[in-house]
């Protein structure tokens, strides 16, 4: 009896127990079916929300009907139509760009020939900054020199850098305060950058210059991009800023980089003020600040596909053709750059099945042959012909990705330099004559042809002014 007794007590703990969990579940099923009818609810209320952020203004509620329909109006006169499948473009010309080049007193009579190389007399707009004043001649073919303002009221903690950097980083700010009718874009650049001054027309044609842009690239050197920053346009690789950007940036910058005394360099004050206003760094592969020692060879030959915008670091990396001067070495790539501009240093794969060769061509710089049959995925990655800004780093130390130059002595790539680039009108199209460098050749055994019975290597190719007009909007 006692027994029975005992159970009882036990048996209607658990029906609780189970009516408790039913009541649960079924609570669970009513409360999920409640938010998912509120989930649709706020879904709807976030397409309308993205609507209305997509308004090509600035909408305020002041603003009237009649300013935002002019609004709208000029922005889509400055638009130009694009083919179907392309997408939209700014006609954005070389006349709405202005330049402000950092230079030093100390290097002027070196580097002015790095600027004379690309720089357009009476189509090319800007200014060269220098700390004190230089000697100059009549028609050198430079831009207008100026002095930059006095920064002594500025403060600078930083051990390791130069007070210069305040001066630089006042540049744009500068260039601005001239008052230059009808400029877009303010493009800053060293007195060591050499820019391919169509690229830059064409790279910030698809961007709305009536809105807040801060364009450029970072540096080939993690380490470098760590101590500064990976959100950061490093200054040599050269950036771009938009008029209404420039604005502000002239409004505030001085008290701005009163806050950062303690930072090394003028582009890290820039991208801290960038910071300050909300704009974050709008990445484009052209730019190219090179920290890196040695050839240039292995980054050129395997150049991203986008247009080449920027070469920096003249000075400190090899000349980019072999056995010239280097400013003579940038005049001779640029002569290619007169015929076909939106294909300079763009790398093309092709294969020669009888002879097992594999070809890489980066136009208008060179063309490299090997033995063997690699793949495209190689052939695309740079090979280490550099070194690391770091010395003591190695090839991990990069922010992409790299290979050995050989990984057999039978690899070793046959180079031939661009010697010279002409169009032809009756073919319609752009001969480009390459000649081997000729260096001593390790002994290979394979039993198959050698690139090294090669004297030179002719490319032809259409012009192709449009090709990066072609690429679709996702």
């Amino acid at each position: 009896m006692s027994t029975t007794q005992q159970r009882m007590p036990q048996n209607s703990f658990r029906g609780l127990v189970v009516y408790f969990f039913i009541i649960m579940a079924l609570l669970y099923i009513l409360y999920s079916n409640l938010l998912l009818s509120n989930d649709q609810k706020d879904c709807q209320e976030i397409t309308n929300l993205s609507t209305k952020i997509e308004a090509p203004f600035n909408y305020s509620p002041t603003t009237s009907s009649s300013k935002v329909e002019k609004a709208v109006e000029k922005r889509q006169a400055d638009r130009v139509e694009p083919a179907p499948g392309s997408y939209y473009r700014y006609d954005t010309e070389l006349k709405h760009i202005a330049f402000g080049i950092a230079a030093s007193s100390n290097l002027w009579e070196i580097r002015k020939e790095y600027i004379k190389a690309w720089w357009r007399p009476k189509e090319t707009r800007g200014v060269v900054w220098v700390d004190k004043k230089v000697r100059t001649r009549r028609n050198e073919g430079l831009p207008e020199i100026r002095v930059s303002e006095d920064t002594s009221k500025f403060k600078y903690t930083n051990k390791q850098g130069s007070r210069s950097a305040l001066r630089i980083s006042r540049v744009v700010s500068e260039t601005l305060k001239l008052g230059m009718k009808d400029v877009r874009w303010f493009v800053m650049g060293d007195d060591d950058t050499v820019f391919i001054v169509d690229n830059v027309v064409r790279v910030l044609s698809k961007y709305d210059h009536t809105q807040f842009y801060y364009v450029g690239s970072a540096s080939e050197s993690h380490i470098q991009n760590i101590f500064f920053s990976y959100a950061m346009a490093f200054g040599g690789g050269g950036f771009a800023i938009s008029y209404p950007l420039a604005k502000e940036l002239a409004n505030m910058q001085d008290n701005c980089i009163q806050r950062y005394p303690a930072l090394y360099g003028s582009d890290d004050r820039i991208q801290a003020c960038m910071a300050e206003l909300g704009v974050p760094l709008t990445r484009e592969l052209g730019f190219h600040q090179y920290d890196v020692y040695g050839d240039l060879l292995g980054l050129l030959g395997a150049h991203p596909v986008t247009p080449l915008v920027s070469l920096h670091h003249i000075d400190v990396v090899e000349p980019i053709f072999p056995r010239m001067k280097r400013a003579k070495a940038l005049a001779h790539l640029l002569e290619a750059a007169k015929e076909d501009s939106a294909s300079l240093m763009q790398q093309s794969i092709c294969y020669d099945s009888t002879r097992y060769w594999s070809i890489s061509v980066s136009w208008g710089y060179v063309v490299q042959i090997l033995r063997g049959v690699m793949s495209p995925r190689e052939l695309e990655m740079p090979t280490r012909t550099f070194l690391n800004w770091y010395k003591r780093a190695d090839y991990t130390a990069y922010a992409f990705n790299t290979r050995p130059v050989e990984r057999h002595p039978c690899q070793k790539p046959f180079v031939f330099y661009m010697n010279k680039v002409r169009y032809d009108r009756a073919r319609k199209q752009t001969i480009g004559v390459y000649y081997r460098h000729k260096t001593r050749s390790r002994y290979c055994r394979w039993k198959m042809a050698s690139p090294e019975t090669l004297d030179s290597v002719v490319v032809l190719k259409k012009r192709d002014d449009l090709r990066w007009l072609k690429v679709h909007l996702f």
